[in-house]
């Protein structure tokens, strides 16, 4: 089931326009920008986005101009788990594994995980109950449940991406928020 959920999800994903691209995500961005949960946030760490999903990349690019709150990014380590690293520019980037852009090797400033105050996730699918789809490697589940309790957890996705429900794991944690182009859903 997951896997249909997942080839279909892909399938509409793939059919969006850059210029739609571009209006959802300045809409998600707005709305995210708006919360008291990202103003209060010191440490975010956001995904940086590729293949059609929503931009982060514009959200990142506002917090360094901003320079009022740490920017972190995932990259992922030879065991395939995901680590943090502070960036300070987005010049700090560089396409890596699948081609997703992580810190250059001189650049990396790591970070400890419970350092973060709120993590932004991407995901291919999250239900009305916060629970995902990922990609499949399982970067995200072993790193989300590594979070300390107080780290919010916001899933960004536009509205098609949202299902009635999705089938749990035991490894699966739940978003605390997640955002579309068209609602806020605060599920914790």
């Amino acid at each position: 089931m997951k896997q249909k959920l997942k080839d279909e999800i892909f399938k509409k994903r793939k059919t969006l326009s850059k210029s739609e691209i571009k209006e959802k995500s300045t809409i998600i961005r707005k709305k995210l920008n708006s919360m008291p949960e990202f103003k209060k946030s010191k440490n975010i760490l956001t995904y940086v986005s590729f293949n059609n999903e929503v931009d982060t990349i514009n959200i990142i690019k506002d917090l360094l101009i901003k320079n009022e709150k740490n920017v972190l990014v995932p990259y992922v380590d030879k065991g395939k788990l995901i680590q943090i690293s502070k960036i300070n520019s987005f010049d700090d980037l560089e396409p890596k594994i699948f081609g997703i852009l992580e810190p250059k090797k001189n650049k990396i400033k790591k970070i400890e995980i419970n350092k973060l105050d709120l993590v932004i996730v991407p995901g291919i699918a999250f239900d009305k109950n916060g629970h995902r789809i990922g990609y499949g490697y399982g970067y995200y589940d072993k790193f989300l449940g590594k979070l300390n309790k107080n780290a919010i957890k916001i899933g960004l996705c536009f509205e098609f991406q949202i299902v009635d429900k999705i089938p749990q794991e035991k490894h699966d944690v739940p978003m605390d928020i997640v955002i579309t182009e068209k609602t806020i859903l605060k599920l914790q």
